[in-house]
């Protein structure tokens, strides 16, 4: 019997690798067709859920959850924002404008993580933008932001 969606995702957060190897695998398999219950599972209450979703998301590759990757990157855990950020890089072109915007978030958390994610991008219309990251506050900021650029004129 096949499992749903939902159990698919409730499966993430087993203890054992190959259960969690299994339903990444099977939900990768529906991809689209799974979408909105991975969106939500963006906001599950397990960050190991959330982790795998984020990568999942990242796999599909389906612009309609940009998004909510973007909102991801508001995670309070640093990994699932990694992977949310290296999702979003994956997206290409219409993760761009997103990203650009989330730039002047009041969050260094976000800013770096953006910063990242459009260096990864590569596209020269965020230069202005991330230049200006480059007296921010937040050291974690700067370096994303001189690394996005020093990435993107490469």
């Amino acid at each position: 019997m096949e499992n749903t969606t939902e159990e698919l995702i409730e499966l993430l957060n087993d203890k054992d690798d190959f259960v969690v190897e299994d339903a990444l695998g099977q939900l990768e398999i529906k991809g689209s067709e799974a979408l909105d219950d991975l969106i939500g599972a963006l906001s599950h209450r397990k960050k190991n859920v959330r982790l795998h979703v984020a990568t999942l998301l990242g796999a599909i590759n389906d612009e309609r959850a940009i998004p909510a990757l973007i909102e991801t990157l508001n995670d309070n855990n640093k990994l699932v924002r990694r992977e949310a950020s290296t999702a979003l890089s994956r997206m290409g072109a219409p993760a761009v404008d997103p990203l650009i915007e989330i730039l002047g978030n009041d969050d260094w958390k976000v800013r770096g993580a953006a910063a990242w994610a459009l260096g990864n991008l590569g596209d020269e219309k965020a230069i202005p933008e991330l230049e200006k990251l480059l007296d921010d506050e937040s050291a974690f900021v700067k370096t994303g932001a001189k690394s996005a650029i020093e990435t993107i004129k490469k």
